[in-house]
């Protein structure tokens, strides 16, 4: 059984990138006064808000990699618990529907991720092709559900709090951090992080050892989809609305966050703080991008080459 120690695997060279990007965010940063804008205070809480999403699920997708698979629903989810949260609010009136609302949007996505880990464990099918059908599913239901259109949850005595207080950084940052901490007992000090490394590792190897191999899928893939749901309802109270088209390439970042901060594509080895680096990075290099007004689709080609050098330095390293 690996040890806990081996979890986080390869820091140092998720902190050697964050360390070149921000260098590179210093150079490269506009100025004002002749200071870079990209060390303002307030420009620190934006990246840090921006990133807070993205952590989220990445905190869900490094524990799915680690157990040797892949989640590309993560971001379909975000936009169905979104949807759903906000649909609630227009179809159920009274003081409990911010209540009712989350149960509903955060146990949907969990009920998607169920589905997505019982097929892969019980069925045995591949997680990508799995978690594809989940990802076209679930945000066509819904775009279905609000006839692809955006809904507002409005500003009233029911919806006040949740816009002033959780759609604000006060909150959502602070979400970050206590999805990321529980993600780090879970996976280091629990016998369920354990397991997720074995099965990870060596699925035949995991079985021979007595460990529920499809038990640990499911609930991996039930604990990914149920952080998804938080996310989304997050995004809702932040963009004061229900988009059906939220999400859209969130599932390529989280994957990018882990895969930066050292989880290996192969299974068995990553660990929570790496992929926190990981968002970092992705992050600073985001904003230092926005502020020089980069177009959008050269900053997603800079992150699929980011995406490929980081595989490419885990093999080197695999191969040492």
């Amino acid at each position: 059984m690996p040890k806990a120690r081996t979890i986080q695997y390869g820091w140092l060279r998720p902190l050697m990138t964050l360390a070149f990007v921000v260098v590179l965010a210093t150079i490269f940063s506009p100025r004002v006064d002749g200071l870079p804008i990209f060390w303002r205070a307030d420009n620190w809480a934006n990246v840090l808000r921006q990133i807070s999403d993205i952590g989220i699920l990445a905190m869900g997708m490094t524990l799915v990699i680690i157990s040797g698979g892949i989640d590309l629903s993560v971001g379909s989810l975000l936009a169905l618990s979104c949807t759903v949260f906000a649909y609630t609010f227009a179809n159920v009136t009274g003081t409990w529907s911010p209540v009712i609302g989350i149960a509903l949007a955060v146990g949907g996505a969990s009920l998607f991720g169920l589905l997505a880990g019982v097929v892969v464990a019980r069925l045995r099918m591949q997680p990508f092709i799995v978690t594809l059908a989940v990802m076209i599913g679930s945000r066509g239901l819904a775009k279905w559900l609000v006839g692809n259109a955006t809904i507002a949850i409005g500003y009233d005595d029911r919806t006040k709090v949740l816009v002033d207080f959780i759609g604000q950084k006060a909150f959502v940052v602070p979400t970050f951090v206590v999805v990321t901490l529980l993600a780090l007992i879970l996976l280091n000090a629990t016998r369920f992080g354990r397991y997720l490394i074995a099965v990870g590792g060596s699925e035949d190897a995991a079985r021979l050892s007595g460990i529920n191999v499809a038990w640990v899928k499911v609930r991996v893939y039930l604990l990914s989809g149920m952080i998804a749901g938080v996310a989304g309802v997050l995004y809702c109270c932040e963009t004061h609305q229900g988009d059906p088209k939220a999400g859209m390439g969130y599932e390529l970042d989280a994957i990018a966050a882990a895969v930066i901060g050292g989880t290996s594509l192969a299974g068995g080895k990553g660990g929570i703080v790496g992929t926190v680096v990981g968002a970092l990075a992705l992050g600073i290099l985001s904003n230092v991008l926005g502020l020089n007004s980069v177009d959008e689709n050269v900053q997603w080609m800079l992150k699929a080459a980011i995406i490929l050098v980081a595989v490419w330095l885990q093999q080197m390293g695999a191969r040492r």
